[in-house]
């Protein structure tokens, strides 16, 4: 296996670097980002896209996390795009993509109350006149306000359902880092079935291990980014005459960090590598979603110690990087969650 980056990725990472860069406001990058054609690099050809893969869509996921903008990245890109082109015929993506390129917004239902990334969704949908009826509770739902659809996990496969379709119920809920997520209630809400409904378990695992690859790519940009941030205050802060990085004890900690981010970035990469290679990729799924939820957020607060009292200003970056740290690791059902799932698979073999 092989993990650099190739020149394709490469370039990627540049162009989205470059624009992150630019200090816009979230509207203007998000406009940006589709105009540059960032959010289109996995569609195909016919759709205005590149016809690129997971690898590339990541490598955008990774690039965004490592500024944290706030903009629907993650929830377009890894929970949308993605797992449409892998279960949508070619007629549905046609409909369910239309408008990406230019900066449309998707999303997808991952959590039902107390039970995030359920493997038997308790959401049922019925066959119906215009397609499917979905009734089901869902919490934690990014940017459902904006979405032109919500992937929602049943119990006969993947429903992609208009938020703003009759029989939706959606109330705002609060988030660490203040984007938009949403609790919805659908109460017999018409929506599309993904693929030719044969396998629905299936259909959900794969919506999971694609929305799973999102968040380890993103998650992997966000340490790296709020690492280099942090370092960068130790070498330019004085106090006694010399940089803040010189005192062993503040080089212990930020060493800490960066082996906690190291490791991430391993995980990542060989997540996003197994599910863009179509291997089995569940074991290094679940050992990086629980390094995420288990050790991400302590790392956020060393960083937070490391830069004193700028550290709990809200309006200092760091703070969008510890916010979305919190709402990831809530997203994925915490640390105790996610290691009972990895001691589970353990215990299988």
């Amino acid at each position: 296996m092989d993990f650099a980056r190739d020149e394709t990725q490469d370039d990627v990472a540049g162009v989205a670097a470059d624009l992150l860069a630019r200090d816009l406001g979230d509207e203007d990058l998000w406009r940006a980002m589709a105009g540059a054609d960032l959010l289109s690099l996995a569609l195909p050809e016919r759709l205005g896209g590149s016809g690129l893969g997971v690898a590339e869509a990541a490598t955008v996921l990774t690039e965004v996390g490592r500024s944290a903008a706030r903009i629907p990245a993650l929830a377009t890109i890894g929970f949308g795009v993605l797992p449409v082109l892998a279960l949508a015929t070619a007629s549905q993506q046609d409909s369910l993509l239309d408008g990406v390129s230019g900066g449309a917004v998707l999303s997808a239902a991952l959590a039902e109350p107390g039970r995030p990334f359920p493997g038997r969704p308790g959401a049922t949908a019925t066959a119906t006149d215009g397609g499917y009826a979905v009734t089901g509770s869902f919490v934690a739902v990014p940017y459902a306000d904006r979405a032109r659809y919500v992937l929602v996990p049943t119990d006969v496969g993947v429903v992609a359902v208009d938020p703003k379709a009759d029989g939706v119920t959606s109330r705002i809920s609060p988030s660490a880092v203040g984007d938009p997520e949403f609790s919805m209630r659908l109460d017999g809400a018409v929506g599309m079935l993904l693929g030719d409904g044969t396998d629905g378990a299936d259909a959900v695992a794969t919506l999971y291990r694609l929305a799973l690859a999102g968040i380890a790519a993103y998650a992997d940009g966000l340490l790296s980014g709020a690492t280099e941030l942090t370092a960068r205050h130790l070498s330019e802060r004085h106090q006694f005459g010399k940089p803040l990085a010189t005192f062993q004890a503040v080089a212990q900690q930020i060493a800490d960090v960066y082996v906690t981010a190291r490791t991430l970035h391993v995980a990542a990469l060989s997540s996003v590598w197994r599910v863009s290679e179509g291997l089995d990729a569940a074991d290094d799924l679940d050992v990086t979603a629980y390094w995420i939820a288990a050790e991400l957020p302590p790392a956020m607060r060393v960083l937070h110690h490391l830069h004193g009292g700028i550290g709990v200003d809200v309006t200092y970056p760091l703070h969008r990087y510890s916010s979305t740290a919190k709402d990831l690791a809530r997203l994925l059902g915490g640390a105790s969650y996610r290691l009972d799932l990895v001691g589970a698979r353990c215990s299988s073999i």
